[in-house]
């Protein structure tokens, strides 16, 4: 040991190469020559000195420098003038179509993941979707789905038992087995605090594009698929933005039948 000539050494220090036999010595050493124990990965080293271990970490260096260049390039990119028009033009298209369209600051993966796109030679939004089945818990995401397509087709390759793929078919079976009519497509709306969260129930006939109009979209369309018959604690309003009266309806029974009580007992 270097640090106190006592104990066989049992380490080297990465950084200055110094032989130490426990951790107290490590500290100690490090103390001394204000050393920070990590290898200098540019150090120099001899061609009579050099080995694969040497070779190994000259090329995980590299890598590492690639990468980190890599990144700098992307994120560049990401925030370049020309990614920013792009964004706002995107939204201009979506308000022209009575779409409200919210993008997310840079690094939420919700920023990250978006494909959406607007094919000005078509003059057609292709969307990122996502779909899910809360009852299967199934998560799918569709990308450059065009917006004239109905939902309807949009979800045959995952609910329709003659055209979904065997592995969908057999994770989604609570859908596939049950018929077309139990089948709700609900979509969240956005702006609401997380205690009073509601969905609007969309429209399988009709496309994309007409189920999306009036809505506030952040980033893209996250449609959820659930079944009628079966009970969820999914709030969904109707077509006019009211609340569900199920609960009023059967208070407002509940509260006619004791009066029509009280009236018998007082005659």
């Amino acid at each position: 040991c270097e640090t106190c000539s006592k104990e066989e050494a049992k380490y080297r220090c990465p950084r200055c190469m110094k032989y130490s036999c426990s951790l107290l010595c490590v500290k100690k050493h490090k103390l001394a020559l204000s050393c920070n124990g990590v290898r200098d990965k540019t150090a120099f080293i001899s061609v009579n000195e050099f080995t694969d271990l040497n070779l190994l970490s000259d090329y995980r260096f590299l890598e590492d420098v690639s990468r980190t260049a890599d990144a700098a390039a992307r994120l560049c990119t990401v925030h370049s003038p020309a990614t920013k028009r792009l964004l706002q033009c995107l939204r201009n298209k979506a308000r022209g179509c009575n779409i409200e369209l919210k993008t997310l600051p840079v690094g939420f993966t919700k920023r990250r993941e978006n494909s959406t796109m607007f094919n000005s030679m078509e003059n057609k939004f292709y969307w990122h979707l996502k779909l899910v089945f809360p009852h299967c818990h199934a998560e799918y995401t569709l990308k450059r789905v065009p917006d004239d397509k109905t939902l309807t087709d949009i979800l045959k390759p995952y609910i329709d038992p003659m055209e979904s793929d065997p592995v969908v078919c057999q994770r989604l079976k609570i859908y596939t087995a049950s018929p077309q009519s139990d089948v709700q497509i609900l979509m969240k709306i956005e702006n609401r605090s997380r205690n009073s969260v509601r969905y609007n129930e969309l429209d399988a006939s009709r496309s994309l594009l007409d189920n999306l109009k009036g809505k506030v979209i952040i980033e893209y369309p996250t449609l959820f698929v659930v079944l009628k018959t079966l009970k969820n604690d999914m709030v969904v309003l109707g077509k006019d933005g009211s609340e569900p009266v199920e609960n009023s309806d059967s208070e407002s029974s509940s509260l006619s039948s004791m009066e029509e009580g009280e009236i018998r007992d007082s005659s």
